[in-house]
C-alpha cells in the first residue's frame, strides 16, 4: 500500500516510525511543518516528523513537503496527487485539508484523533480529558472529512488514564498504543475486514484550543480541579498563581488523600495558605478551606523549575504567606 504521511510533532513519530518497518507499506512522501525558530535562542529546528524521516531515508528519496499553508500551494497538491497513493495517514498534521486533499486517494486520509468519538472532538482532547477528570480515554481512527473530527470511525482503543499522568505522558502514551491501530487499520481497510462507522453526533463532546487564561489557579477550586488542571496544562500554558506580588508558576502536584487528619490553625482557613510541614509543601484549598494539596515542582519568575521544597527554604516562607489567583 502506498501512503503520503502528514504529521509534525514528537506525537506523530512512532506511526511513521511503523509504517516504515511493515512490508506491507511504501511511504511516498511525508507533509510536515516549516522548521520553527524554538528555545531560549529562538534556533530554526526541523519538526520531529522531518528528523525521522531523515534517519530512515538519509539519501533523500522519499519526497519531503513543508508548505506553510498547503490549502495555498496547489503546486504541492498536484504533487502529491502524482504519488498515486493508496491512502493518506494523518498524525497532529496542524492544518485543516480541503476536499481536494480530503479525496485524493482511494481510502481518503486517515486521521488518528487522541479520544474515543465522538466524545472530545477538536483541538485539544488530550488535555481536556486530563483536566475534566476522565478516567479512561482512548485513540480512534477515523477517515477524516470537511468537518471537525466528524468523519466515519474505524477503530479504536480504550485505556485508563494514570493520575499522576500529565498532557505530556498522555500524548506519549497514545503516540504508541496509536501507532499499531493505524497499521491495523489500514490493513483491514485494504482487506475489507474494517468497515466505516458513522458517528452520533448526540453523544459528541468538544474540546476546544487551550488559552492563557485557563492558566490562573483558584485555590477555592476542589484539590482534585486543582491538580486535574495543573495536569492537563502541561506543556502550555501551564498554571500559574501569585507570591507576594509576582507570579508563580505550578508544574506538579500531589493529592493528599489524608489531608484533613491535619489540623489546620485559625490562621491558616484561608485558600492559598501555604503550610510548610515534615519537609513538604501544601497549599490550603476548596471553598471552605477544608483541603490541602501538596506542591512537587514550581518556577519563580526568570529561574527554572525547583522542587516546591527548595523554593520554600529560599523565599524563608512566613505563616500567613498565601498564594493567590494571578
Amino acid at each position: 500500500m502506498k501512503v503520503i504521511f502528514l504529521g509534525t510533532p514528537a506525537i506523530a513519530v512512532p506511526t511513521l516510525e511503523a509504517l516504515f518497518a511493515d512490508d506491507f507499506f511504501e511511504v511516498v512522501g511525508v507533509l510536515c511543518q516549516p522548521d520553527r525558530p524554538k528555545g531560549r535562542g529562538n534556533k530554526v529546528t526541523p519538526p520531529a516528523v522531518k528528523e525521522a524521516l531523515q534517519r530512515f531515508d538519509p539519501e533523500g528519496k522519499i519526497t519531503l513537503w513543508q508548505p506553510e499553508k498547503l490549502s495555498k500551494s496547489p503546486e504541492i497538491v498536484e504533487q502529491m496527487r502524482a504519488k498515486n497513493a493508496d491512502a493518506m495517514v494523518m498524525v497532529a498534521f496542524g492544518q485543516i485539508l480541503k476536499k481536494d486533499v480530503l479525496e485524493m486517494t482511494p481510502h481518503g486520509v486517515i486521521n488518528f484523533h487522541g479520544s474515543l468519538l465522538p466524545k472530545y472532538r477538536g483541538a485539544a482532547p488530550i488535555n481536556w480529558v486530563i483536566i475534566n477528570g476522565e478516567k479512561t480515554t482512548g485513540v480512534t481512527t477515523m477517515r477524516a472529512n470537511a468537518g471537525v473530527d466528524t468523519g466515519d470511525m474505524l477503530e479504536r482503543i480504550e485505556f485508563e488514564i494514570k493520575s499522576e499522568w500529565t498532557a505530556v505522558d498522555l500524548a506519549e502514551h497514545m503516540s504508541k498504543a496509536g501507532a499499531p491501530l493505524i497499521i491495523s487499520t489500514l490493513k483491514g481497510l485494504a482487506d475489507g475486514s474494517v468497515k466505516p462507522i458513522v458517528q452520533d453526533d448526540a453523544e459528541a463532546t468538544y474540546a476546544p484550543m487551550l488559552d492563557k487564561e485557563m492558566a490562573n489557579i483558584d485555590w477555592t477550586w476542589s484539590a482534585r480541579t486543582i491538580h486535574n488542571t495543573v495536569r492537563g496544562l502541561v506543556p502550555w500554558p501551564g498554571t500559574v498563581c501569585q507570591f507576594r506580588g509576582t507570579p508563580l508558576k505550578v508544574w506538579q502536584t500531589k493529592l493528599v488523600l489524608d489531608s484533613l487528619n491535619i489540623e489546620l490553625d485559625k490562621d491558616q482557613k484561608t485558600p492559598g495558605t501555604i503550610i510548610n510541614l515534615n519537609h513538604k509543601v501544601y497549599a490550603v484549598c476548596g471553598k471552605n478551606a477544608e483541603e490541602l494539596i501538596e506542591l512537587c515542582q514550581v518556577q519563580p519568575p526568570g529561574k527554572p523549575k525547583i522542587k516546591a521544597q527548595d523554593w520554600a527554604n529560599g523565599v524563608h516562607l512566613a505563616s500567613n504567606d498565601c498564594l493567590v489567583k494571578a
